[in-house]
């Protein structure tokens, strides 16, 4: 169980934990070529979010890693499950019909819940 943790958070992390960089120092601007959504957003609920990402990636790390609290494992799973809810929905009201990523982060988010709650 341990390596199917693994192997879904490790991308799931890295991803968000990338996306999460950016949003939290680049300028509107330079987001603007990758995330067209971002000129709808405040800037610091943007910030906000690129921190949420940021701990969320080091919530499905830390805990496996130093077996401290590994029910936030599962919370940082299940919060990114929420997070790319909420992308999904702010992508389809902002007519962008691009979400098959969002969809696949959705579904990998969702999956790593499972093997983290087995821990």
């Amino acid at each position: 169980m341990n390596i199917v943790y693994w192997l879904l958070a490790a991308p799931l992390a890295l991803v968000h934990l990338y996306g999460g960089a950016l949003k939290a120092v680049r300028s509107r601007d330079r987001l603007r070529p990758m995330m067209a959504w971002v000129d709808r957003v405040p800037l610091p609920a943007l910030r906000a979010l690129g921190v949420v990402e940021i701990l969320g990636a080091a919530g499905l790390v830390l805990p496996p890693l130093t077996d401290i609290a590994p029910a936030l494992a599962v919370a940082a799973a299940a919060g990114f499950v929420v997070l790319q809810v909420g992308a999904v929905a702010v992508h389809l009201t902002g007519g962008d019909r691009r979400i098959a990523f969002n969809l696949g982060l959705l579904a990998l988010a969702a999956v790593t819940v499972w093997p983290a709650a087995a821990r």
